[in-house]
């Protein structure tokens, strides 16, 4: 299964955010065992930053940005990207952005804790721990 992560799901695991680092932790775990297929958008990287930055210095963020590209796909933003999530019938730009990703970029489903900033979205959402939960039932 190939799965966005949020910005929320990607900065709960790098900042150790309780208690929601250790699903994140979990999901991870999953991706570097190739049970799961996991990418960020662009704007995550960019966020992962610019958050850390702000909580932990300039060396942390640049730290957490070179962990987080070595460890997932990244799904770029461009004109045609911006342009499909704005169209998409969210509140939120951001959300849409990353849902019009991951529609680019033919995943799956959108992992986030944000469930109803994608109430309408077209590809499957889970949570982090509803994802962890499907992958069990839906194990080989």
């Amino acid at each position: 299964m190939r799965v966005l992560f949020d910005n929320d799901v990607v900065l709960d695991l790098l900042l150790d955010r309780a208690p929601f680092a250790e699903e994140a932790a979990a999901l991870f775990e999953l991706h570097e065992r190739g049970r799961l297929d996991g990418y960020v958008s662009g704007i995550t990287v960019v966020n992962v930053f610019y958050v850390t930055r702000k909580l932990k210095g300039v060396d942390a963020a640049r730290m957490a940005v070179g962990e987080l590209l070595k460890a997932v796909g990244v799904c770029p933003v461009d004109r045609g990207v911006l342009a499909d999530a704005q169209r998409l019938p969210f509140s939120d730009y951001e959300d849409a952005v990353q849902h019009a990703c991951a529609e680019a970029g033919g995943l799956d489903a959108v992992v986030t804790r944000n469930l109803e900033d994608y109430r309408n979205a077209a590809l499957p959402v889970f949570s982090p721990g509803g994802l962890l939960k499907h992958l069990q039932t839906t194990s080989p």
